[in-house]
């Protein structure tokens, strides 16, 4: 324990004033962008009016900023040294939701104590990485792909995936699954190992099947024919496809879009916020968000690339994934290529914990290039603890 907390090696010390210089001003401006996007889509989900989500999520955005530029301007290996205490005191937390998590919708995801709750399960997605990183950064490149070294980052990954099916929550299960197994592909881990867990993935689908709720087995069904049931479990999506259809191609102007104003589509301010913009903005403005999204990844990847050391690349890397994932299968959700999962739109659905932790994941991509030129010895933190 002792070499988790020992000094590193002699190091030249950065000047809080040329971090901030350093920091990467047109990716925050890209962020901020699509954040405006999503106050701008909340008020008009809200029929005009800053209460009760636009508001909120502006409050949201700040304080969510003030903690990405604690993360981004904090000594990276302190970030290192606290990857594994981190990541088992979240694993704990998430655990506890079993036993003592608020429900709600027939599912235990939060933590809470009177008003104030949150996901354990978001902060597990930056624990997860920090923890990856820091195994691949003290593995010798040589041995990625031997057996008795690819078996600990699998229960990293395994471990939230099992807790996060109890919860249940498959999407969320389903994003640790991505980010992982992302995070393994990019350390190096052989192809070998990806082809064994496909077929072991289709081996046990016909018992994950039997084991799912009801509602998670009609959501999959409704996604293969949403007509089946266009009043009850294929509503959503059935509502979620017209409101993008008649969009069109430059949109019905803002707070126009007749599905969100009526009120026949559901959870129009969460999962469904891009069939909202899309409905009032159309295919121009629907492009606009996911080309912002599209540069913010390649940001991302060009930080991650400049890395010198193993930890701050796959970091960054494995935020990326994380983004990547949220803005995929929420996309896929509503557009009715995949099934309602849940998942938010990063920075643009509301939801408290959601923006916290993704403007804190976006804080350790930004530490990542700050500390870029870092050069991270195995020596200077000992064992693999």
């Amino acid at each position: 324990m002792k070499a988790l907390f020992a000094e590193g090696l002699e190091r030249p010390q950065v000047k809080l004033k040329q971090k901030l210089l350093s920091l990467n001003w047109p990716f925050l401006l890209l962020i901020t962008a699509i954040t405006l996007i999503g106050v701008a889509a909340l008020y008009s989900v809200a029929g005009g009016s800053l209460e009760p989500w636009a508001s909120r999520h502006v409050v949201r955005y700040c304080l969510g900023l003030a903690l990405l530029f604690i993360v981004a301007l904090s000594d990276i290996r302190w970030w290192l040294r606290a990857a594994y205490p981190l990541y088992i005191i979240v694993l704990l937390m998430l655990a506890a939701v079993l036993l003592f998590g608020v429900e709600s919708g027939g599912a235990k995801r939060w933590l809470g104590y009177g008003e104030f709750s949150f996901q354990p399960s978001e902060m597990m997605k930056i624990a997860l990485v920090l923890a990856v990183a820091r195994y691949y950064q003290w593995l010798p490149p040589s041995q990625v792909s031997w057996p008795y070294a690819v078996f600990p980052p699998l229960l990293m990954i395994g471990l939230p995936i099992l807790l996060a099916l109890d919860q249940p929550d498959l999407g969320t299960a389903a994003l640790f699954g991505i980010v992982g197994g992302g995070l393994l592909f990019l350390a190096g881990v052989s192809w070998i190992y990806f082809i064994a867990a496909f077929v072991g993935v289709i081996v046990v689908l016909p018992h994950v099947w039997a084991r799912l709720h009801d509602y998670q087995q009609e959501r999959i069904l409704t996604f293969i024919d949403p007509e089946r049931d266009p009043t009850g479990s294929g509503y959503h999506i059935l509502q979620s496809k017209i409101a993008i259809g008649s969009g069109g191609f430059a949109g019905k102007g803002f707070m126009q879009g007749t599905q969100a104003q009526l009120n026949f589509l559901p959870e129009k301010h969460t999962d469904f916020i891009f069939t909202v913009f899309s409905e009032e903005t159309g295919f121009i403005g629907a492009a606009v968000l996911l080309v912002l999204y599209l540069l913010v990844l390649l940001f991302i990847t060009y930080m991650a690339l400049r890395c010198r050391s193993t930890f701050p690349r796959l970091v960054a890397a494995g935020m990326g994934l994380c983004l990547f994932a949220y803005v995929f299968i929420n996309v896929a959700m509503v557009t009715g290529l995949m099934p309602v999962v849940g998942l938010p739109l990063p920075l643009v659905s509301y939801g408290g914990t959601s923006m916290l932790t993704m403007m804190v994941g976006l804080g350790f991509v930004l530490n990542a290039h700050v500390n870029r030129e870092s050069r991270i010895r195995r020596e200077e933190f000992g064992p693999f603890w």
